[in-house]
């Protein structure tokens, strides 16, 4: 027989070793955005001869992003700006495709459809540096290489976000509605767009940012893709960087450079953060209504 209180002690030991083990997995997560951001206020100087993860005695981060956007002629604002055009661009493509996908495959009956879904969660299974050269020789057999289009096109592909959008329709978009709907004579355009969609919401949202940050992280299809160094993003011209500093070329000296490359770093994360914490309230409000629904 089991003693009064045993449940509730075991409750507390299983709610601490929870607590324990999340907030090891948050400081190993959070750790190098905080050496990062650290990092930004340090002259080259004191990034070798202080504490990583504490402040110097002088304060450099205004410095050092002026430095930063003014070095090479202003060349990690075209490389900021480059990214967030490919990743917003990239993202908007693989929401609308994985949402019209992932609506078909839920809520339409047709022949090979079982073949189709296989198809997409063995997409999701495949690394996607694999697929890299492949493309690459597509994009060359059509002209689109060094074309911010050669590298959109192949990311609006999103076989994670198709998978996903599949499952959450299963869930959120009831097919008695849908059958409401066509008995009313909305054809199946409407329906999708005035209907599904809407309660899709919280799902695009989710498709979104998964496939921005998919996008703004890629490094090795844009690594051979782009050839001039004004359309590279940040992910490849802040290695091109680091490549000049452990030369120690590039017109500054490698310390320096080290600097500028950290701090780029750090700015580099900032949009991905801005986009979780706007697009929050749209996924936490939609997640919110479908419960109450």
């Amino acid at each position: 027989m089991t003693k009064p209180g045993t449940n509730a002690v075991s409750f507390r030991r299983t709610k601490t070793l929870n607590t324990i083990v999340l907030s090891l997995f948050l400081i190993y997560s959070l750790l190098p955005i905080y050496y990062l951001g650290i990092s930004t206020t340090k002259s080259s100087r004191d990034l070798y001869s202080t504490f990583g993860l504490w402040f110097s005695s002088e304060f450099h981060l205004i410095a050092n992003l002026q430095e930063l956007f003014a070095y090479d002629g202003g060349r990690y604002l075209r490389w900021m700006t480059n990214s967030i055009f490919y990743s917003v661009a990239s993202a908007s493509g693989a929401t609308l495709i994985a949402s019209m996908a992932g609506y078909g495959l839920s809520r339409y009956e047709f022949a090979g459809r079982r073949l189709l879904v296989a198809i997409v969660i063995g997409a999701v299974l495949i690394p996607q540096t694999i697929m890299v050269i492949p493309i690459f020789l597509m994009l060359a057999k059509i002209g689109l290489l060094d074309s911010a289009w050669g590298f959109i096109l192949p990311s609006t592909v999103y076989a994670p976000g198709v998978y996903l959008m599949r499952g959450y329709i299963d869930q959120s978009v009831p097919m008695e509605l849908i059958e409401a709907a066509r008995m009313d004579g909305a054809n199946e355009l409407t329906i999708f767009a005035r209907i599904a969609l809407h309660l899709m919401s919280p799902g695009l949202v989710t498709v979104f940012l998964l496939s921005f940050v998919h996008c703004w992280n890629s490094y090795f299809l844009p690594l051979v893709i782009f050839t001039s160094a004004d359309k590279f993003p940040i992910n490849v011209g802040l290695p091109i960087w680091y490549q000049y500093a452990t030369q120690g070329s590039g017109g500054s000296s490698g310390q320096g450079l080290f600097t500028l490359i950290l701090t780029g770093a750090f700015v580099g994360v900032l949009p991905i953060v801005a986009a979780f914490v706007y697009l929050q309230r749209y996924w936490q409000g939609g997640l919110a209504s479908g419960a109450i629904k």
